[in-house]
């Protein structure tokens, strides 16, 4: 009787555990050939996988429920599904930007001191200028090019490959899929979008993960992981925030927080939001893109709902935290 039951529970594990996991085809949507190593990947995590010589893939997303997933390849233009079930199957169409590949190649052909120049732009701009920074390489720049436009003094940068970052600072190897950046030399305002996904020094020492996580705790400090998890959490005062709207009125979680159930929470208000962290004079603000941002209890939100001005737009790639940290 207690081996019939302990095998009715292996089984009721094994069919839930299946029940995480979303598995389908990557394809070429002009062709509608399969894509080998296409990344599908919930953006700002560990939680990712390749696809195999046939397009297949399989991926456990027990961890990242109501994120969106992304699915990146060389030469493609990345998609995102918000709307996916599991145990169906999810096949994917990327779009490929050849095109674009290959007016990037030509037109990249410039001087060596104009490349120097554009990358120590990029550099920048895309890692950051904090101290974490400095620990933070561009493994591959050769794969970068840029081109330059008179007209609006502008530079575009593209990556013929995923860009790998290795930061020594925090201990993360991040590949990145640029799909957009700008810099407007004469307001050196700049825009740049993408999706990474994360991986761990595992080769490192134990004193040097002591150290890891020394500069991850720093850079949780303050940060839009932080502060999305302590609006989940409703302990915007205990973890040093206080947010204000335009009338220097302090905003408390239940004016900001829509909650439709256990599990869906948006950021809503009506005007921008300025945030201080342990500090009386504010030095973050929100503008709002959408009316609503979804957020969750992990600190992930709706990248597309929010443009962020001051001192959390400062913190870029070099400072970057998955969504998986968990301070210790």
């Amino acid at each position: 009787m207690r081996r019939i039951v302990l095998l009715l529970l292996i089984l009721n594990f094994n069919l839930l555990a299946y029940g995480q996991v979303i598995s389908g085809t990557i394809f070429d949507q002009k062709t509608k050939e399969p894509i080998y190593s296409a990344s599908v990947y919930f953006n700002g995590t560990f939680g990712g996988t390749l696809s195999d010589k046939d397009g297949k893939y399989e991926l456990n997303v027990a961890k990242y429920t109501g994120m969106q997933l992304t699915v990146s390849a060389l030469g493609y233009y990345s998609a995102t599904m918000t709307s996916f079930e599991p145990g169906k199957p999810l096949n994917v169409y990327l779009s490929p930007k050849l095109f674009e590949l290959e007016e990037v190649v030509v037109k990249s052909k410039s001087h060596s001191r104009e490349r120097r120049e554009n990358l120590t732009v990029f550099r920048s701009e895309f890692l950051g200028t904090t101290s974490n920074s400095l620990n933070c390489e561009i493994v591959n720049e050769e794969d970068i090019r840029f081109i330059y436009n008179k007209d609006n003094d502008t530079i575009r940068a593209y990556a013929l490959k995923p860009i790998l970052i290795e930061n020594r600072a925090m201990g993360y190897k991040i590949t990145y899929y640029l799909d957009k950046f700008e810099y407007f030399k004469q307001s050196s305002g700049f825009v740049f979008k993408g999706n990474a996904i994360f991986s761990e020094d595992t080769s490192a020492s134990e004193n040097k993960k002591l150290l890891f996580e020394r500069k991850r705790k720093e850079a949780y400090k303050g940060s839009r992981l932080q502060f999305f998890r302590s609006l989940w959490n409703d302990d915007l005062n205990s973890a040093g925030f206080t947010v204000k709207n335009s009338s220097n009125e302090t905003l408390g979680s239940k004016k900001i927080v829509v909650q439709t159930d256990s599990r869906t929470k948006y950021l809503k208000y009506t005007g921008g939001l300025a945030l201080a962290w342990y500090s009386k004079t504010p030095a973050s603000f929100i503008v709002f893109l959408k009316d609503k941002v979804y957020f969750q209890a992990n600190g992930y939100s709706d990248p597309s709902g929010i443009s962020w001005e001051g001192e959390m737009a400062k913190k870029r790639i070099a400072d970057l935290l998955p969504f998986d940290y968990v301070p210790e």
